[in-house]
């Protein structure tokens, strides 16, 4: 069972992320959308969706951090266990808190407007789910993960960090995950269920970039008025910068 968990299942979610992703990308471009709902709701809206997605980048910030620099890096650098424990412990857990109350904010909108309610898909409500466990497991493993069920210390930058880099040589150090406490555990384990459902829910557009819109061209809008109806833009290539073109001139 360990290694089915720490061996095999990352690179099935890592597959299912990937073929979800481009399958989707082929056969359903018009559903890539966060199927945004601010049309029916968007006080809440204005303070949920803020809150959740700034505190959702320093978290993501932070597991960069504490999965992929080794523990040998910080000592090197000077910055020892404690004083990492406590910045890690303050840090992780103040923008834990706010991931939890945004996320909380949005659920709650969600569930208590008819009309956004209506509008969210079956796979989104078990996204939701998901989501909340993950975020909820990640507070309780910050908070509580730092001692074995014996009392002895946990480093889990010597079980989850070591293990997380050993998937990218394709050695999954099965025992290193083994020794992490079973709240890190449980954690990665809903996460790796969250990651297989990302092309199947909204949480697909976080791999959007609208890079097009630095590119595409301005919409211009003109008024209607009756001495306005035939346009004064000039043919050519290109587009006329708005607020300078002549007017009195007739166009070619």
């Amino acid at each position: 069972m360990s290694i089915f968990l720490w061996s095999v299942l990352p690179y099935v979610a890592a597959l299912i992320l990937v073929g979800g992703l481009v399958w989707r990308y082929r056969y359903d471009q018009f559903g890539w959308t966060t199927r945004s709902s601010q049309l029916y709701e968007s006080t809440l809206l204005r303070i949920a969706s803020p809150l959740f997605h700034f505190a959702l980048l320093a978290v993501f910030l932070g597991h960069v951090v504490g999965l992929l620099i080794p523990k040998a890096f910080t000592d090197s650098i000077g910055l020892d266990q404690h004083a990492y424990h406590l910045g890690a412990f303050w840090g992780g857990g103040l923008a834990g808190i706010a991931l939890v109350v945004g996320l909380g904010l949005l659920i709650y909108r969600r569930r208590t407007q008819t009309a956004v309610f209506r509008a969210t898909t079956t796979n989104d409500k078990i996204m939701y789910v998901a989501l909340a466990l993950a975020v909820g497991l990640g507070m309780v493993a910050t908070l509580t993960g730092d001692r074995t069920p014996t009392g002895q210390e946990h480093n889990y930058r010597e079980t989850v960090s070591v293990w997380f880099r050993s998937l990218f040589t394709l050695q999954p150090d099965v025992e290193a995950m083994g020794h992490a406490t079973w709240q890190f555990q449980a954690h990665i384990l809903i996460a790796l269920a969250l990651i297989a459902m990302i092309p199947f829910t909204r949480l697909v557009h976080a791999f959007t970039a609208p890079l097009h819109y630095l590119f595409r061209p301005y919409i211009v809008y003109r008024s209607r008025d009756e001495d306005t109806r035939q346009s004064a833009t000039r043919r050519g290539r290109g587009w006329d910068p708005v607020g300078t073109l002549d007017n009195q001139k007739p166009p070619r």
